[in-house]
């Protein structure tokens, strides 16, 4: 297989890393792992040697990033340019940056474009979508962030574009399915009869919820717990009952449900209230459906059905373009993808 036909796609984040294989036009295979990078960019050194060997083999490098807000750097300028840095120096073969509507820039010219490449991995996944769906809200709900995308007419059309801007738009959202802590979602809650207000500690988090619920893939679920135990159900309602300042053994497994239920309820109106005011835009189309993606798609699936609106998921959208084998991990790393397959449509 010749470089020339070979695109790994690249999503560089501030706690998991995502790569997709793109051969002659098709996705091969996709994979995400866990990347303490907030620890430094030493970080991404381990999480490579732990990748699928394609990872590391000759390719054309597609890069898009979120990393560069991780606490290690000064500012989102420096830490753009020391992911592109990394990346030119540790991948095998031509490395190509994602500065979202400007296009792809060298390595070397990343930190005089950090406004455009920060954080702009929501825009490939927009931009591809708007190839297959010229008219809908890009619903991408990941780990951490949810995105909001609306795409009309075949092409992105955020009114935001940084993340202060699209937190302002409500087309970025802090809110996921993972690593939120739940005291971002309310601050209080109902069990066992009784209003309680919630202890503001970071005893729980989303993961635990969706873990009480059956919801979270377990391939999604690559991060650490509050207390660093275990993932069981137990474990998990063992956490949130410290968040009602109660023991695991004052509740039964209907009543921690109930209260895990309530939290997801609270993350979805979130979500539901920014959406809705996206999906009144006067030039959103009226039938406009979600395209859902993300280890948390399984709440926008939710969000559609509460809106009222059609979905479809990323995955479906480009089954004529992937191999069986990539499918289950194209929505969760549905930047990776799509900025793969922009830059091999480039090459064309």
């Amino acid at each position: 297989m010749s470089i020339a036909s070979t695109i790994v796609g690249w999503d560089l984040g501030g706690v998991h890393v995502k790569a997709s294989l793109i051969r002659d036009g098709r996705v091969q295979a996709a994979v995400q792992a866990p990347c303490p990078l907030w620890q430094g960019i030493k970080a991404l050194d381990a999480t490579l040697a732990t990748l699928p060997d394609w990872t590391r083999q000759e390719a054309h490098h597609a890069v898009t990033m979120t990393g560069e807000l991780t606490d290690c750097f000064a500012d989102r300028t420096e830490g753009v340019a020391a992911l592109a840095g990394w990346a030119a120096e540790r991948l095998t073969g031509p490395v190509r940056i994602f500065a979202g509507r400007a296009g792809f820039v060298a390595p070397e010219e990343a930190a005089a474009a950090s406004f455009e490449i920060a954080s702009a991995n929501w825009y490939a996944t927009a931009a591809l979508v708007g190839q297959l769906a010229p008219d809908a809200l890009v619903v991408d709900i990941g780990s951490t962030t949810a995105d909001l995308i609306p795409v009309i007419g075949g092409r992105p059309a955020a009114t935001g574009y940084s993340d202060a801007e699209r937190l302002e738009t409500g087309e970025l959202v802090y809110t996921g399915v993972v690593r939120t802590a739940l005291i971002g979602l309310t601050d209080h809650a109902p069990f066992l009869g009784r209003r309680t207000r919630l202890m503001t500690e970071t005893f729980a988090h989303a993961a635990d919820v969706y873990r009480i619920l059956g919801d979270l893939p377990p391939e999604a679920d690559q991060q650490g717990t509050g207390d660093r135990k275990g993932k069981s159900v137990a474990e998990s309602e063992t956490r949130l009952a410290r968040i009602v300042g109660r023991d695991r053994g004052e509740g039964d497994a209907h009543a921690w449900a109930a209260l895990a239920g309530h939290f997801a309820e609270a993350q979805l109106r979130l979500l539901h209230d920014a959406a809705a005011t996206l999906l009144s835009r006067p030039d959103m189309p009226a039938g406009a459906p979600l395209v859902t993606c993300g280890a948390g798609a399984f709440v926008g699936d939710r969000l559609a059905a509460r809106l009222g609106r059609s979905r479809t998921g990323l995955a479906d959208l480009l089954a004529a373009r992937a191999g069986e084998a990539a499918s289950t991990w194209i929505s969760t790393c549905g930047p990776a993808v799509a900025v793969g397959l922009i830059a091999e449509d480039l090459t064309r």
